[in-house]
């Protein structure tokens, strides 16, 4: 059977696409490195500039770029000549996006660049443009033509220069050991908030946390239970060790007229699932989810130590599935 016209299109459009991102690989010389030192050096922000579609995908590249670790934003070029050139100092560097090097809209900023001595990077096509010229270095896209079948519409030249700024974002992660918890910190809010949650921000400690000691009798440990209302109770060694939980499955198990005048440490489960506290939320949903016949708390613990207590539904509130 002939393959579908519109999915042959797509395949081309792909194609077209992937070998334009296989030039700027292979075009990749020590202009990016001394890119990345300028921007580790920079004591400001990275401000980021273009028109058009150009502009669009710096939006991106600088939201990418304040979300991990590199203060910056963006400055639209009309904007900048009517007064938002004030938002440039000296202490910031300048990246500037053209594909032909020779929007018009952006000769304001470089001349600004220029008489204050601001640090200007360009990613363009043409380093002999008057973007490229008027740069302190040229990250170079490929001229390679466009995906669109006019050759006219920014397609491969735009997705190109999505990944260059995807590459300058991580390369600049990297350098600075950009690690999850400040991910976290600048994304609070979200699923990746909620993802990047931990389970010491979760978990029920001190009085909230269901815990006797391995001589208790099972009267008094069903009424810590349930005045705590989580659905267990920890029990601790003689050394304050975690050495067992008791469940709502284990009443069931054990129910009998006797069950009272047991002491905990007969009818508890040895040895229970644990989680460490800088775990992940979700690592802890994973673990309850995954084990045997499925459970719904964790015991948290520094070392063989309970310091906390995890619920299934603590996860699901906080938006970690």
């Amino acid at each position: 059977m002939a393959e579908n016209k519109d999915i042959s299109s797509a395949k081309r459009t792909i194609e077209k696409e992937i070998e334009a991102l296989r030039f700027m690989e292979a075009s990749l010389d020590e202009n990016l490195t001394k890119a990345l030192d300028m921007m580790q050096d920079c004591k400001g922000r990275i401000v980021v500039t273009g028109m058009g579609k150009s502009g669009h995908v710096g939006r991106k590249i600088s939201a990418t770029l304040a979300s991990t670790g590199t203060p910056s934003f963006f400055v639209h070029p009309s904007e900048a000549s009517h007064g938002d050139l004030g938002m440039l100092s000296k202490d910031d560097v300048v990246i500037a996006i053209s594909n032909s090097g020779e929007t018009k809209e952006l000769s304001d900023i470089l001349l600004y660049c220029k008489r204050f001595n601001i640090p200007l990077i360009a990613i363009t096509k043409n380093p002999k443009s008057s973007l490229g010229q008027n740069s302190d270095l040229v990250l170079k896209l490929p001229d390679d033509g466009e995906a669109c079948p006019l050759g006219l519409a920014p397609t491969s030249s735009t997705t190109a220069t999505m990944v260059m700024g995807d590459i300058l974002a991580v390369d600049m992660m990297e350098r600075k050991g950009f690690s999850e918890t400040d991910y976290k910190q600048r994304h609070p809010g979200g699923k990746l908030g909620a993802i990047l949650r931990k389970v010491s921000d979760l978990m029920h400690s001190g009085d909230e946390m269901p815990i006797v000691d391995e001589d208790t009798s099972m009267q008094d440990a069903l009424l810590i239970m349930t005045s705590k209302m989580l659905g267990c109770v920890g029990v601790t060694g003689k050394n304050g060790d975690l050495v067992g939980i008791i469940t709502d499955g284990d009443l069931r198990r054990w129910m009998s007229p006797e069950l009272m005048t047991k002491k905990v440490s007969t009818v508890m489960t040895k040895n229970p699932k644990t989680i460490h506290p800088d775990a992940l939320a979700i690592e802890a949903l994973k673990t309850m989810n995954t084990t045997g016949r499925g459970i719904t708390n964790l015991f948290v613990v520094d070392g063989k130590k309970p310091i906390g207590l995890i619920h299934i539904h603590d996860c699901l509130r906080a938006g970690v599935a």
